[in-house]
């Protein structure tokens, strides 16, 4: 490759953009990429992501796993693809919606219920920008919402990945409570229940006084979203900033990345003996004050029956 020419594009995208040469051998009539895909996805839908490889697709379709690698040459490709079917494209709903805000939490709960249809999805890495088809289509799709509006290009990708980001937690935390409800048979009702029992046992209001007054307040067992929540004031505050710009205001650009220091990338031996002692000497510190402020309870305790005697 010359400097001037483009980088070649992966098998795995160039599948899922249908430029990459068709095998030359093999089961051509009954196999096919979207077969192997479709098998995949099924597989991860019923039995998760653990359960998916070349081989056990091939058992699905009734092939060998070497028929597979004719089409799919690696199990990271087939992984890309199946992300690519199961996010599909935006549904056409969301443009029923003319104003930026309402169209784009229309976008979050598409996404939202994505992870719950497929919450596979969730385990796989994010490796990049989304060069996908499928994957281009929902960013192009937040990004068409805010045309309108007087956002700067970086500034609207920046809202885009604030609602892809916000609408990711949602689902691994809603994916979560569904394995758990679906491993325990308990309803997910009774689901939150019960992390709201295992809270009221082990937090007290000494050691975490602000999250004892939200157990006690019924945080855990609200029917309120706390996601949806989040995500329309994350709104509110784009918002804000559009008015901003509207009445004149200067731009607030953010350039300073959260970076790792380049010594820790390094593995240092001593940085990491050093960051180990500060880890267990935070520890010790977090203990002392535990007892110290059982110490301080049941001197409370004493002086009040000394009180109470007199």
């Amino acid at each position: 490759m010359t400097q001037n020419e483009p980088p070649e594009l992966p098998r795995g995208i160039a599948l899922a953009w249908g430029v990459a040469a068709n095998p030359q051998r093999g089961p051509k009539r009954e196999m096919s990429v979207e077969r192997i895909v479709d098998a995949a996805v099924e597989l991860a839908d019923a039995d998760g992501i653990g359960a998916v490889s070349m081989a056990a697709v091939a058992a699905a379709l009734g092939f060998t796993p070497m028929s597979l690698y004719r089409y799919v040459s690696a199990k990271d490709d087939l992984l890309l693809l199946m992300q690519e079917q199961a996010t599909g494209l935006p549904p056409e709903s969301i443009r029923e919606h003319s104003h930026w805000r309402d169209r784009l939490l229309a976008l979050y709960a598409e996404q939202v219920l994505l992870y719950q249809r497929h919450p596979w999805m969730l385990s796989l890495p994010i490796n990049g920008s989304p060069i996908t088809p499928h994957s281009s289509a929902w960013l192009d799709a937040s990004l068409e919402a805010l045309e309108e509006t007087p956002l700067s290009a970086e500034e609207r990708v920046a809202v885009a990945l604030a609602v892809t980001g916000n609408a990711r937690w949602c689902g691994i935390v809603q994916a979560g409570y569904t394995e758990q409800s679906r491993s325990s048979g308990l309803s997910p009702d009774e689901v939150a229940m019960r992390e709201s029992e295992l809270y009221d046992r082990v937090i007290t209001a000494d050691e975490f006084p602000a999250l004892r007054r939200a157990i006690d307040a019924g945080v855990f067992t609200s029917p309120d979203d706390p996601f949806r929540f989040g995500m329309e004031r994350v709104l509110d505050g784009v918002s804000s900033y559009i008015d901003s710009l509207g009445h004149g205001a200067a731009r607030e650009p953010a350039t300073d990345w959260i970076v790792l220091d380049p010594a820790e990338l390094a593995g240092d031996r001593r940085l990491k003996e050093a960051q180990k002692a500060v880890r267990e000497a935070e520890k010790a510190l977090r203990t002392a004050h535990k007892v110290e402020r059982q110490a301080l309870r049941e001197a409370r305790e004493r002086v009040a029956r000394a009180r109470k005697s007199d």
